[in-house]
């Protein structure tokens, strides 16, 4: 390139004019001067536009950056409104709470005497159960003697499948299998029978607390005779039978007796079977306190201390 400047500046000097060597020399070293010149702007022109690319470079950056921190400000920005509405929640809370409490405050007065009577109401409760248990505890010693006692005073002399004897709840039951009581389809007591009542009705007068239910079942074998309706008047005669011997024969208070038949009702076993017919027709003597003897345990007079 410089040389192509340098050969036109020589041509238009040659064609222009004839000049000396002299004249020559000092335009050529004014030639020279111009392309250092030349080239050093050439390479400030350069350094320019290096810079130049970096300025576009780091506005390039800086617009990003902006543009990031732009987003993280609307970000902050949102959370500050966030957090400006749950300020405005906590402050709706904690006025609707001061409420409350001061709500609470006017009824604690109230509170404290509902809290006390129910105390007061709660020791009344435990006192009443105490006395339940206690009752409870008294009636379970009681029939468990009384069980023990009969068993005592009935193995003697008669088969344990005959007589059944067990406690439940507050009662004692006495099974007696109708072959020991009665004659067979009938309500007439057997001289075998005369034996295990004896010895029921020496424990009942000695009981004069116990009240005496004899109940009469059968199987569900229709009955009917001349002096016998159905299974229903079968099982109340036998009954019946019982309580009088009881009280013809061996001296029980008539006023502790109670009669009743349960009919074919009430079964222990199935009746398809003879063995289920034969537990079924049974006679059964329950032994309990009079409810007068009851109620007395349950007097609040006699709440353990």
């Amino acid at each position: 390139m410089k040389k192509i400047i340098f050969l036109s500046l020589v041509t238009t000097l040659l064609l222009s004019s004839c000049i000396t060597k002299k004249q020559f020399a000092s335009v050529k070293s004014e030639l020279e001067l111009a392309n250092r010149d030349l080239g050093k702007c050439g390479e400030s022109l350069n350094q320019y536009m290096n810079k130049l690319t970096a300025c576009e470079k780091e506005n390039a950056r800086l617009l990003a950056e902006l543009k990031a921190n732009t987003g993280t400000l609307q970000a902050r920005q949102d959370q500050i409104e966030d957090l400006k509405d749950q300020i405005r929640d906590s402050r709706t809370v904690r006025d609707n709470t001061a409420t409350q409490v001061g709500d609470l405050t006017v009824l604690t007065q109230e509170a404290n005497q509902n809290v006390k009577a129910t105390l007061e109401q709660l020791e009344k409760k435990d006192k009443y159960i105490n006395l339940l248990q206690a009752a409870k505890t008294k009636a379970d010693s009681i029939n468990l003697a009384l069980a023990v006692n009969l068993k005592d005073v009935l193995r003697d002399g008669i088969a344990d499948q005959d007589v059944n004897i067990k406690v439940d709840k507050t009662v004692v039951f006495i099974n007696i299998s109708d072959k020991m009581l009665y004659e067979s389809g009938s309500y007439r007591l057997t001289p075998r029978a005369n034996e295990v009542l004896n010895k029921i009705a020496t424990i009942v007068k000695s009981r004069p607390e116990l009240e005496v239910m004899v109940e009469g079942y059968t199987d569900n074998v229709p009955m009917r005779s001349s002096c016998i309706e159905d299974n229903w008047d079968l099982s109340v005669k036998r009954s019946t039978s019982v309580v009088r011997a009881l009280q013809t024969k061996y001296g029980v208070d008539p006023n502790k007796l109670i009669a009743a038949g349960r009919g074919e009702y009430n079964q222990l076993a199935s009746n398809d079977t003879a063995e289920g017919k034969s537990t079924n027709r049974r006679t059964r003597i329950i032994l309990l306190p009079k409810l007068d003897q009851f109620y007395d345990l349950l007097n609040p007079a006699n709440v353990p201390e």
